[in-house]
């Protein structure tokens, strides 16, 4: 009988067990679903209003149709990212040389209708000269997108987008990029909100998730500044070995 009951309890024991494991992997898939649906509900957002404004005379220019390929690539990437194709995902080695100018100009462009709509002004803040990044450029526009669609969400007025300095790390160096809103400013630090993102299977929370995964893919990494109004979120970048730029502080 003592068998008996040993041999039910393991069972029992399993059988939670495999309930649990089985209750965790569905919260991640869950969870991804939420991701790749909040990734795919921005850029075709950003595209529907380009798209929209793009119906008046001359407004389909050369930068909004960029911006609109740009967005449309990061919906595809999502798309990716659902189906875990990882035959599509590139690896380091295979990663190019980004203008970050350029790419912050194109992020700014593809959101510049959202904001318009909801009465806000995108403003882009640069001190100096170029300054080249090394990596996927859809996976650092995922990051800049997400960044620049949450100060429009809980901004008012404005939201600038500051390239503030190029600081020297090790025989390299790195680029800070700061994107402030006019706010009520930030719940909670930047990696408390994106550890409350994982866990989140709603509509709040991911694009901090996406744009700290891609910061930490990148070699660089995510966080705040203090502010005197607002949130002031802070994405530093290395810039690619052997082509770094100055700005001024």
């Amino acid at each position: 009988m003592a068998g008996i009951a040993v041999c039910g309890w393991v069972l029992a024991a399993s059988a939670a067990l495999t309930a649990l494991i089985g209750r965790r992997s569905l919260a991640r898939q869950m969870a991804s679903v939420a991701r790749a649906c909040h990734e795919l509900r921005g850029p075709i957002t950003a595209a529907r209003l380009g798209l929209e404004l793009g119906t008046r005379p001359g407004a389909l220019s050369p930068a909004r149709l960029r911006a609109l390929d740009l967005e449309l690539g990061r919906a595809a990437l999502a798309i990716d990212d659902l189906a875990d194709v990882r035959a599509r995902r590139r690896p380091p080695a295979a990663w190019e040389e980004v203008e970050l100018r350029g790419l912050l100009k194109d992020s700014i462009e593809a959101w510049c209708s959202y904001a318009s709509f909801r009465g806000t002004t995108l403003e882009l803040r640069w001190g100096g000269g170029a300054v080249l990044l090394r990596g996927d450029r859809l996976r650092l526009a995922q990051a800049f997108g997400n960044l620049i669609a949450n100060g429009i969400e809980h901004g008012r007025r404005v939201v600038e987008i500051r390239v503030a300095a190029v600081m020297p790390v090790g025989c390299a160096g790195a680029v800070r990029v700061e994107i402030c809103d006019d706010g009520p400013g930030l719940p909670a630090p930047v990696a408390e909100l994106a550890r409350r993102g994982r866990r989140n299977r709603g509509a709040h929370g991911h694009g901090l998730v996406v744009a700290a995964d891609v910061a930490i893919a990148h070699g660089g990494r995510l966080g705040s500044a203090p502010s005197e109004r607002g949130a002031r979120v802070v994405l530093e970048l290395p810039v690619a070995a052997g082509a770094r730029g100055r700005l001024d502080a």
